[in-house]
């Protein structure tokens, strides 16, 4: 088994393997490129974020700068925004829906490491070779989603269609669709419903009023 087939099969790999590091070295270098670029260098953009992603939907947009740490394996649906400083250690499959907001630096990350220090210094495979190794868990994000400022989504972590995450959240684990969410560790604060319309805020709306 190949050491990429190892992290999408859920066990310890070796993320210094050179399969991996070659992976992981394009990335790193087209994410550098990319957050070279000003934010009107459209055509750039658009080519550089499709030789990084698995998939970059139609209409979406990252203001950079952006780090993918393997790239290939993230998934990005349509009309998403991703605001400054956006970093997704996508050791393992990260998939975000449509219409999704980011705000400014957003990490989404998939590695875990061994909790007892000697493992995560050393492992020894079938024939007592020495490895450093870890292992990942993917992490899929619904559609219509908001992430606030600062929002941390750890490994295995699943977020419904229609959430909010308040800015400054660590998400340890699942959050249920239509969910306002956060806190360290991020916790489920109330369902999202009608009641939560602009249409109930006059003031703010200034005339404006949502789609029919």
């Amino acid at each position: 088994m190949s050491e990429e087939a190892k992290i999408f099969a859920g066990v310890l790999f070796s993320p210094g393997a050179p399969e991996l590091r070659a992976i992981k070295l394009r990335s790193h270098k087209l994410s550098a490129e990319y957050s070279r670029t000003n934010e009107d260098d459209v055509e750039l953009r658009q080519q550089l974020i499709k030789l990084i992603l698995a998939e970059f939907g139609e209409g979406s947009f990252m203001q950079g700068p952006i780090f993918f740490h393997y790239g290939k394996h993230t998934r990005i649906g349509k009309r998403c925004f991703f605001n400054y400083n956006l970093t997704i250690q996508d050791d393992a499959p990260v998939s975000i829906g449509d219409d999704c907001n980011f705000g400014p630096n957003v990490t989404i990350v998939t590695p875990i490491h061994p909790l007892l220090p000697n493992e995560r210094r050393v492992m020894y495979d079938q024939d007592g070779n020495p490895k450093h190794l870890c292992y990942a868990k993917p992490v899929s994000i619904g559609k219509d989603c908001w992430l606030g400022a600062n929002v941390v989504v750890c490994p295995g972590v699943n977020i419904g269609d229609n959430c909010v995450i308040g800015a400054g959240s660590v998400v340890t684990r699942d959050i249920p669709a239509n969910s306002l969410a956060a806190g360290v560790p991020c916790k489920v604060i109330r369902e999202i419903t009608e009641a939560d319309s602009m249409v109930n805020k006059p003031d703010i709306c200034a005339g404006y009023r949502p789609s029919i």
